[in-house]
């Protein structure tokens, strides 16, 4: 009986997992190493409300959005799973916690491309008195811009240090002892936000509307 009950939760949560990669990969451009767990009984499985949900991955473009690591944590998920073709619907709305790395890369190919300079030109203009950003360095866990104006001449190696206040993130420009709020969604509360091993890591909460 044991035996065939775990076999069933089994089955169950596999069904589940399946469901949710679905799900993800349709929301993400891309998304690599996925790890999936959910900590459900078969009945709580079969009545759709998940009472925990953690999920890990690398490598993910969401909508243009870089990021080297992701972990997501979702409490009292309420969801339906078709069977037929196992995709999977949220019946209720989540809050989600979030722990997020990016690399000097992933922050570079964000606010290089063209969806998100606009952010790029934003520390330009406003922080740094300058036209337009040209590159991003994150060296001994310090990150550093270099900005140019309009005769081309760049202004290398700003330090810019990086906070949350509030649950918003901020950026501050050290010689210039100017700050700026970086925008984001407000439905997005930072808790946290360091460098280290020259990753910047976020943690943050966030809702989430189906």
């Amino acid at each position: 009986m044991t035996s065939n009950r775990i076999k069933k939760t089994g089955i169950l949560s596999k069904l589940l997992e399946q469901g949710i990669k679905i799900f993800l990969k349709k929301e993400c451009n891309k998304i690599d190493n996925l790890k999936i767990d959910i900590i459900a009984s078969s009945l709580q499985i079969i009545k759709g409300v998940i009472p925990k949900i953690h999920i890990k991955a690398s490598d993910i473009n969401y909508k243009n959005l870089l990021f080297d690591e992701i972990e997501l944590e979702a409490d009292d998920v309420k969801i339906l799973l078709k069977k037929n073709n196992k995709e999977l619907d949220f019946k209720n709305n989540l809050i989600i916690n979030l722990k997020i790395s990016l690399s000097e890369t992933s922050l570079k190919n964000i606010l290089f491309s063209k969806n998100w300079n606009w952010i790029g030109d934003i520390i330009s203009n406003e922080i740094s008195n300058q036209v337009k950003l040209e590159d991003i360095k994150i060296e001994n866990d310090k990150i550093f811009f270099e900005t140019s104006n309009k005769r081309k001449t760049i202004n290398k190696n700003e330090k810019f240090d990086i906070k949350t206040e509030d649950g918003k993130l901020y950026l501050k420009n050290k010689a210039y002892q100017k700050t700026i709020q970086i925008p984001i969604e407000d439905k997005i509360f930072f808790k946290n936000v360091n460098i280290h091993n020259d990753l910047i890591k976020l943690s943050a909460e966030s809702s989430i509307s189906f």
